[in-house]
């Protein structure tokens, strides 16, 4: 994860909120914050991978005020191993980063 291309952001009136974005985009891959008294993190995934994780872990919840078929929430209270947590970043970070430009190839002049 190149993380000199993202960006910490306060998008909300909410201090404790923080949404960290790349800097290509502003898209967002992961938003931080506290709800019912727990810390959480939300990102994006393609549904097959957020179904995958919802079942293999009870921390892992429908996003919070996100489509639900695209976003998770994963409740941060040390059941999700960090590892997991990583890859679940960096799969959001994937999906979100700022697509690149393919160069077009010149043909010959004839």
């Amino acid at each position: 994860m190149g993380f000199s291309t993202v960006m910490e952001d306060y998008p909300f009136d909410d201090p404790d909120t923080t949404a960290m974005r790349h800097i290509g985009n502003r898209k967002i891959f992961a938003l931080i914050l506290h709800h019912g008294g727990q810390l959480m993190v939300n990102i994006k995934h393609d549904p097959m991978m957020g179904e995958m994780w919802r079942s293999s872990f009870p921390a892992v919840i429908p996003g919070y005020h996100m489509n639900k078929l695209h976003w998770s929430s994963i409740i941060l209270d040390g059941s999700v191993p960090d590892e997991v947590i990583a890859m679940m970043l960096e799969h959001s970070f994937d999906l979100t980063k700022p697509k690149q430009k393919h160069r077009q190839q010149r043909l010959p002049k004839e």
